[in-house]
């Protein structure tokens, strides 16, 4: 295995396996050949973490993948025309045995105008800044120090409008510095690290990690009390049921509790907090923030639950959006409706956002996607091949035709009829 392929897995596997750098199949890494001309890069869809000697990679060559962002008849492209035309234009550019359908990640010409090393995460310390109305300024005063000083990004549509707009802002950098930023903060879209050398490149995610964790308010520990069975099986039904009659489809419902999750729901403005979508991946893979919900107290409460789920449900759907995927109940956790399969990555990225909106909101407000910039995640053909991968979606009930609605493990339908 030579030097460069080595590297790659080494900065994959040691930022993949924390859930608080990236989650899912997010985040990518590269490493540039010594002679440079080759780039080998994470494959999209792929966990950092599990990747390998034989799979979870691609190489590119280098020229191929930087005459991407040189080429300007591709800017003039309507979104849905240019970014297949990217994606197949970095495919044609890998130069390596592979025979799979796996991709070079979609931000392969992104990092082909970096340095060496390239770490993106999406780590929590460094999103409840950029997700902030203060964030930038707050940013600045944190790294005031750091010489050279971490690039801003400003929030550009992912795909080629992004490494377009960074290739050019690189460039002036290099003209300003003599160099290239080691740290560059991508509004909404994380964190890029890069250095020389692959143990640089981990270190200094490191330093800059812990940095921006030092002003951020961490959950609190050992305050996540045991929950009772009869009330997460309420919850569980009465969110099948609703999702059943606001979709049509059956999800699987899974629980989750933690301090996380319980130091969130103690806070005061919670409900005010779940405003919005934070950030592509939380649009993606959780089809939006979650839905607040509070615990009914009697078996005629939950009837009102279900029925009020349901509606907003329904209501995200005739917006043409998608049916939240997570929903946090006070004092019971977090409820997450899609395939056994997908259902950590969602918990994973609840968290992710919850710890964004509890620090983001104490500086200053929280700073969520617009809706064109949503359109455009819901409707980029990359983003839903990465979900694919990950094997998200509701399934059907093994066994429950479609039009029958969940019952409790006794046989009696759970509340009202179908």
């Amino acid at each position: 295995m030579n030097k460069a392929l080595a590297d790659l897995i080494r900065i994959s596997n040691e930022t993949g396996v924390d859930p608080a750098l990236v989650q899912g199949g997010g985040g990518n890494t590269s490493v540039k050949t010594e002679d440079g001309q080759y780039m080998y890069i994470k494959a999209s869809g792929t966990a950092l973490k599990d990747m390998n000697e034989k799979e979870g990679w691609r190489r590119l060559r280098l020229d191929l993948a930087r005459s991407v962002v040189q080429d300007d008849s591709l800017a003039k492209m309507e979104p849905q025309r240019r970014e297949p035309e990217v994606v197949n234009r970095l495919l044609l550019a890998c130069d390596d045995e592979i025979r799979t359908e796996a991709r070079p990640s979609v931000e392969a010409h992104l990092h082909a105008w970096l340095d060496t090393c390239v770490i993106h995460l999406h780590p929590s310390a460094a999103g409840a800044y950029h997700s902030s109305k203060n964030g930038r300024t707050k940013l600045e005063k944190l790294f005031k120090d750091e010489n050279p000083p971490p690039l801003w990004v400003p929030y550009t549509d992912p795909g080629y409008m992004l490494a377009r707009r960074i290739a050019q802002m690189v460039e002036r950098y290099q003209g300003q510095f003599g160099q290239s930023p080691g740290i560059l903060f991508l509004h909404k879209h994380g964190l890029f690290i890069t250095a020389k050398s692959a143990e640089a490149a981990l270190q200094l995610v490191r330093r800059v990690i812990n940095r921006c964790n030092g002003p951020l308010r961490q959950p609190k520990t050992g305050i996540a009390k045991p929950v009772g069975r009869q009330e997460i099986s309420d919850m569980k039904l009465c969110i099948e049921r609703a999702y059943f009659e606001a979709t049509g489809e059956h999800a699987t419902i899974s629980h989750y509790y933690n301090d996380p999750i319980a130091d969130f729901l103690r806070q005061k403005d919670v409900k005010k907090m779940l405003s919005g979508s934070l950030t592509p991946d939380e649009l993606v893979y959780a089809n939006g923030p979650a839905i607040w919900v509070e615990m009914p107290r009697s078996g005629r409460a939950l009837e009102g639950t279900y029925r009020s789920i349901a509606k907003r449900l329904r209501r995200q759907i005739e917006a043409g959006k998608k049916p939240s995927a997570a929903f946090l109940v006070r004092e019971v956790g977090l409820f997450v409706a899609g395939t056994e399969k997908i259902a950590p990555t969602v918990r994973d990225i609840v968290l992710y956002s919850i710890f964004i909106r509890t620090n983001a909101y104490r500086m200053g407000g929280i700073v969520t996607l617009n809706k064109r910039q949503e359109h455009f995640i819901n409707n980029w053909e990359s983003e839903a091949f990465r979900k694919k991968l990950v094997g998200a979606g509701p399934r059907a009930c093994p066994g429950q035709p479609h039009g029958v609605a969940p019952t409790r493990p006794s046989g009696r339908r759970i509340i009202g009829p179908v």
